[in-house]
């Protein structure tokens, strides 16, 4: 039997979603594994969650992986938080995170 991990997806609207994600990325990548470009980025978690988002001009796309076992809610809040820290001329900013299909 396998299990399956949580996918979390939000959209958030932001007109500064680029300079978010990149500062995001430099922030953890010290300590996780990160990818990252001016539209996309990728960071690996140690608890074996990834996040993934995208950068366009009016909003930023976040999709959280989660291992099944692990804490969604938790993780979603340390992602929110930590971009939240950086939009704190906007923020807080809106997270309506979804489950993905």
């Amino acid at each position: 039997m396998s299990v399956s991990p949580i996918i979390s997806v939000a959209r958030v609207p932001t007109q500064s979603a680029s300079k978010y994600l990149q500062q995001l990325a430099k922030h953890w990548s010290h300590k996780m594994e990160v990818t990252f470009s001016a539209e996309e980025g990728r960071i690996a978690f140690p608890n074996g969650a990834v996040l993934d988002m995208r950068a366009d001009t009016a909003t930023l796309d976040v999709a959280l992986t989660v291992p099944e076992g692990e804490d969604v809610d938790r993780m979603r809040g340390v992602v929110s938080s930590h971009l939240d820290r950086f939009a704190f001329r906007e923020a807080p900013l809106t997270f309506d995170w979804m489950l993905a299909p």
